[in-house]
């Protein structure tokens, strides 16, 4: 049984005037997350991905379909059963969401005495939290006085100071550099391998969900348009929208104006082979155009690692004689995927 389950999920809200269509938010969703998954849910602006993880914790409810936290129906529960599954969901923001009148060690320890925690269980949990976070020098400073990362890191300690099993990433990282981004995706990959805690990512940035993510939900429009293992998705997207997303980080196989620009800066035969974890490797290749005596040049692409996977796509410019490159290039094709640029 999937620890997040949503089944037909539809969410609209109320025209914004008179005489208006309604907003549909969410579009029949159907996900299923699986304990200890690290899920990315991706979509440009607007494709309901704050919708959805704010429906997954209850914070809005469902206009028709069911959610599911463990095998109890988010849906049809009352509130204060709702608030009870609550306490078992953290959640981190875009801008953190800090209180700035409370110390660092205040804002770790608020969720603890909602709960109902004594000040003993506070200390030590929170004195624990510092330190897995970084920051045990920090806790009697305020918000104002930390960097942007630190406070992210104190968001993700109050989120998982009540030892929540689901984690809820909305943006997490949209509002930090990237030196910065890279330091809290790894400290979210330790939440996950030494907690065990399920992680959703809703995110826009592609290379959150290359870095961290297991599994990924490409959403446009209020539906979802492709699911599946990252890899899978990443390195053989199907739906528009994905191959969209992907090429923000990936650069595949060029456009026919990409070839013309191509065919303009270097001469010979532009010919893209595709390689995936598995297939031979890129040194086979060029071995291969070597031996039959096929003259090379690297003009476009690149070759990707998706948390030790390895795909990509590299044009060439061929150069020789045109029986030695047909040669060659059929031995290729064996083993790989080869397009001849602009067919």
């Amino acid at each position: 049984m999937a620890l997040i389950s949503l089944t037909n999920v539809s969410k609209t809200y109320p025209p914004a005037e008179r005489g208006g269509e309604r907003v549909i938010a969410i579009d029949d969703v159907t996900l299923d997350i699986e304990k200890g998954d690290v899920y990315g849910i991706i979509g440009y602006s607007g494709a309901g991905k704050s919708t959805l993880v704010r429906l997954i914790n209850a914070l809005e409810r469902t206009t028709s379909g069911a959610i599911r936290i463990d095998g109890r129906d988010m849906t049809a529960l009352p509130e204060r059963d709702v608030r009870r599954i609550r306490l078992g969901i953290g959640m981190i923001f875009q801008q953190f969401n800090l209180f700035n009148s409370k110390t660092v060690f205040n804002n770790i320890a608020y969720p603890l005495r909602v709960a109902g925690a004594d000040k003993k269980t506070i200390a030590s949990r929170v004195d624990e939290l510092l330190s897995f976070v970084g920051l045990t020098d920090k806790a009697r400073n305020y918000p104002e006085q930390l960097s942007g990362g630190q406070k992210q890191r104190v968001g993700i300690a109050r989120a998982l100071a009540a030892s929540p099993s689901i984690l809820l990433a909305d943006e997490a990282t949209s509002a930090l550099d990237p030196e910065t981004t890279s330091e809290v995706l790894a400290l979210l990959k330790r939440v996950n391998t030494e907690f065990g805690i399920t992680i959703v990512v809703i995110t826009h940035e592609m290379d959150v969900i290359q870095t961290l993510a297991t599994k990924v939900a490409v959403m446009d429009a209020g539906r979802i348009v492709e699911r599946g293992d990252v890899f899978e998705v990443f390195s053989n997207p199907q739906q528009a929208s994905s191959k969209r997303f992907v090429s923000t980080v990936v650069q595949g196989v060029p456009s026919r104006d990409e070839v013309l620009t191509l065919r303009q800066r270097h001469r010979g035969r532009i010919v893209t082979f595709s390689f995936r974890d598995g297939d031979v490797s890129q040194s086979v290749v060029f071995a291969e155009l070597a031996r039959a005596n096929v003259g090379f040049e690297i003009v476009y692409g690149g070759i990707n690692d998706i948390q030790g996977q390895v795909f990509g796509h590299l044009t060439l410019a061929l150069s020789g004689a045109a029986t030695n490159q047909e040669e060659a290039l059929t031995n290729i094709r064996s083993h790989i995927t080869v397009t001849e640029a602009g067919l």
